[in-house]
């Protein structure tokens, strides 16, 4: 069976989002898996199906790289905003979000952070503003989900990091039952901060918005900067704005780079 795709990308984040509001496309963790690979598939970081919803313009449903199905993608959610169009609603296992299209990318209202440890999740309370633990150098990170579960720790300088290596420790510590996307930030300035992400079921990325909305908020509730942050990832810039109370909004670039067809049979 063909099935047509679109391969977009967000600051070099890249997804194969595949438009199923008029046919249903049927997806397991292997077949997602096997689109991804970017040696014997399609190739991304993430695949987007988008689907009809019965709360919303849109559904989106985002499968990592390794198969498994998360609850939110920052980037993805721009793209799939550039796709729709002018103002949409799109549901997600994270919640309902809000995006606009505009020239080159799209604002999206990302909803609202929660910061008890029972919503990040942790596997026992403690305080999500400053934990009492640590991974060698990394230590006393903040928590917060923003649909889906983010650990931010903040360094002097987050190249000298070894993310790589330490990424996949925390990602799978026992303390996150649904494991954990790790984010090492340095403040640059009150209004600008630099970051590196190892994402959960993906490894190291060249952008994480739904990061860079969770650092953005960690930073300004701990007061080392005031919103709007423009946060500087290895892909490029992302602007986050949040104040307590209300829903993050981030805008960046989505960028379409062409549409074509598979073969779903190749993919099991």
């Amino acid at each position: 069976m063909a099935f047509r795709f679109h391969k977009m990308h967000g600051l070099g984040n890249d997804f194969v989002v595949i438009d199923a509001r008029e046919g249903a496309v049927e997806m397991s963790n292997a077949r997602a898996r096997a689109i991804a690979d970017r040696r014997t598939g399609i190739g991304c970081d993430q695949l987007i199906i988008v689907e009809p919803s019965e709360v919303a313009d849109a559904r989106m449903r985002i499968f990592n790289a390794d198969g498994g199905e998360v609850e939110a993608c920052g980037n993805a959610s721009r793209c799939v905003a550039l796709l729709l169009g002018d103002r949409s609603t799109i549901e997600t296992l994270g919640g309902t979000i809000r995006g606009e299209a505009g020239q080159g990318g799209a604002t999206v209202d990302m909803g609202h952070p929660r910061f008890d440890w029972d919503a990040i999740p942790l596997a026992y309370p403690m305080d999500t503003r400053a934990m009492p633990v640590a991974w060698e150098e990394l230590e006393s990170p903040a928590a917060v989900n923003v649909g889906n579960p983010h650990v931010i720790f903040f360094v002097p300088d987050t190249d000298a990091v070894d993310l790589e290596r330490l990424g996949p420790i925390i990602e799978t510590d026992p303390l996150f039952p649904e494991r954990i996307n790790v984010n090492v930030a340095t403040i640059v300035s009150r209004d600008r901060l630099r970051l590196r992400v190892w994402e959960r079921g993906v490894g190291l990325t060249r952008a994480c918005g739904t990061g860079a909305c969770a650092t953005a908020v960690a930073a300004i509730r701990a007061g080392h900067v005031e919103g709007p942050v423009t946060v500087e990832l290895p892909g490029g810039p992302l602007v986050i704005d949040w104040r307590a109370g209300e829903a993050i909004r981030m805008t960046g670039p989505a960028t379409h780079v062409f549409t074509a067809e598979a073969d779903m049979d190749a993919f099991g």
